[in-house]
């Protein structure tokens, strides 16, 4: 599913105006490797992302973008962090910026695969193999993979706690 109705809705409302979304990231492990999509839109490499619909609890709606992108079940295993994304122009004109909050997940069956012509590829990356992606990204994956008890965040500009960027 590309755009949720919800957005769709909002926007005859709002027109191209600059929405303020919840999103998630779902770092997806399978022993030393994690899971990732090559997106359709702009061909870049990342974990599972997606939009939390409304009332949606943020761990569920990650949990079912894995199932709804790759063909995969897994379960939610930590809360990673939270940030804020730049903003994202797509090429009608609309504008978004997202509060994403990243997940650790650990894969429980299924053998990824593009599911929802989102992405044009998923499969799985050892570690230590990543393909070429933005830091936000790495970002992303080293909060939701660290062993930090604490959960990381943004504040006065810095990552707080630091962990280690993959």
């Amino acid at each position: 599913m590309a755009t949720p109705d919800f957005i769709l809705d909002l926007r005859t409302q709002v027109g191209n105006a600059p929405l303020w979304l919840s999103g998630v990231t779902a770092v997806v492990q399978k022993g030393s490797q994690i899971l990732l999509v090559q997106r359709a839109d702009n061909h870049k490499w990342t974990p599972v992302t997606g939009i939390i619909d409304p009332g949606e609890q943020p761990a569920d709606a990650a949990a079912r973008e894995v199932l709804e992108e790759a063909g995969v079940v897994a379960v939610p295993t930590r809360f990673g962090g939270i940030s804020v994304t730049a903003p994202v122009t797509y090429e009608n004109g609309d504008v978004s910026q997202y509060i994403d909050l990243a997940f650790a997940f650990e894969w429980v069956s299924g053998d990824p695969y593009p599911a929802d012509g989102e992405n044009l590829e998923a499969k799985w990356f050892e570690l230590d193999a990543l393909p070429e992606m933005s830091q936000s990204m790495h970002t992303r994956i080293g909060s939701a993979l660290s062993d930090e008890p604490r959960a990381s965040f943004m504040f006065n500009g810095l990552l707080h706690p630091q962990p280690e960027l993959v």
